[in-house]
């Protein structure tokens, strides 16, 4: 158990749970195959069942960490740093956020969009999920849409999406990874009769990399 001047803390974006951080390279979306410092925080109740990262739902599980610390650590290895879970906007992300803009780092989310957008952001990838929607203030501010496809009615879910963000917004259909044999021949033949929609694949999957 933590103690209680320590969740204080956790509350207000001062410390975050940490669940793992590491060099490497982007594996998805608009920014694949560039280098990039991952930050993952703990804590997801969005609760997706195909989700590659179920030990990260539980933030207890993941020591809290002082933002400094998460600063230094990042800025050793990149100035492009990506922020992922979990969900990270469950946590006020204002003071990591503010800490990386203060060293000159260019911060990408991936997010649900499930709770309230915190921080300052460069990069605003929105990956939005059935079962708990994103809030309607991160669409307009969304600078790519990844929809992940596990069966066929996620085309439609993907195009109420859409109809969403902005003009300017990239849009990803991806397939979800243990169904990808099946779904993808369905993706590549519904982008390119909608050729709005672009492929987006786990690259770092198939090249073996975390």
């Amino acid at each position: 158990m933590i103690s209680e001047e320590t969740r204080q803390l956790v509350d207000k974006g001062i410390m975050l749970p940490l669940m793992e951080e590491f060099y490497t390279i982007q594996g998805e979306g608009f920014h694949k195959g560039t280098a990039a410092y991952f930050i993952r925080i703990g804590g997801c109740d969005v609760g997706c069942h195909w989700c590659d990262v179920k030990e990260s739902w539980d933030a207890e599980l993941h020591p809290p960490t002082h933002v400094g610390q998460i600063i230094e650590n990042a800025v050793k290895y990149s100035k492009t740093i990506v922020v992922t879970g979990g969900e990270p906007l469950t946590w006020d992300m204002t003071e990591l956020t503010e800490g990386l803009k203060n060293k000159g780092c260019s911060i990408h989310i991936e997010t649900s969009g499930a709770y309230d957008l915190t921080g300052a952001w460069d990069w605003i990838c929105l990956s939005p999920k059935k079962i708990k929607l994103p809030k309607p203030g991160i669409y307009p501010l969304a600078n790519e849409l990844k929809v992940i496809i596990f069966n066929k009615h996620d085309f439609k879910f993907a195009e109420e999406q859409a109809a969403q963000v902005s003009e300017d917004c990239i849009l990803y259909l991806q397939p979800e990874w243990s169904n990808r044999e099946k779904m993808m021949p369905l993706i590549v033949e519904y982008v390119m009769e909608n050729p709005k929609w672009k492929v987006s694949l786990q690259t770092h999957k198939y090249l073996n990399i975390p």
